[in-house]
């Protein structure tokens, strides 16, 4: 029985970018392109449209702009997973991305099998971010305004009982379940039982967002001391 190929939508408004994706994704045989769209704007219709279950987008784009078209899309019943495409480690505008709902970015120049598997990943519901771009996105994030964020973060992360906030710390160090599981003496079973609760008490979409949220109220600064 063949598995049900990935639905994926190209958003990019240089079109010598949207070619060389198409490229690269139309050798793999478990991804379907199901569309191309110049701007946030024609994402959005494509979307309903097409139904995609991942999609690849540029953050700067002319009239409706990536991070505005990713809030919006994962604001929706069904929302497809976003890969932010960026040509920079880390930028302002690929943080609000990750915090609005993306599922993690790839750089632009990144080798396309890198690519291709970033799509892989986030399709079966795995953040594509690694650990040392979490650190440095999230070191980033720190500056104007950290005082009150950490306190708004920190009084979210109070409905999480004692284990549920062990987990969301280790996710934030970008440990896979595997690796939580053994740190923290679990089956990786309860590790993913936990993600989800944290999930649903905050509110959140993703890991990353979990990770972000962990940095906010100073937690990863307290498990490295």
């Amino acid at each position: 029985m063949t598995a049900t190929p990935i639905r994926l939508l190209l958003v990019d408004d240089d079109p010598l970018v949207r070619a060389g994706l198409a490229l690269m994704m139309g050798g793999a045989q478990d991804i379907e392109i199901v569309g191309e769209a110049a701007d946030g704007a024609q994402a959005e219709e494509l979307v309903r449209r097409t139904r995609p279950d991942v999609v690849l987008m540029d953050i700067r784009m002319p009239s409706v702009d990536g991070l505005t078209a990713t809030q919006r899309l994962r604001a929706r019943p069904g929302a497809p997973q976003i890969v932010v495409l960026t040509t920079f480690h880390a930028d302002d505008q690929v943080l609000h991305a990750l915090r609005a709902g993306a599922a993690g970015f790839v750089l632009k120049d990144t080798p396309p099998a890198e690519i291709v598997d970033a799509v892989r990943r986030v399709a079966a519901g795995d953040p594509v971010l690694s650990p040392a771009v979490t650190r440095q996105l999230m070191r980033h994030a720190a500056g104007s305004a950290a005082d009150a964020r950490q306190a708004r973060a920190r009084e979210r992360l109070a409905a999480l009982n004692d284990r549920e906030r062990e987990v969301a710390v280790a996710v934030g160090r970008g440990l896979a379940n595997a690796r939580i599981a053994t740190e923290l003496f679990m089956s990786v079973a309860t590790v993913k039982t936990h993600v989800s609760r944290v999930l649903a008490k905050l509110g959140l979409d993703n890991r990353v967002q979990i990770a972000l949220l962990a940095y906010d109220a100073g937690l990863l600064e307290d498990a490295e001391e």
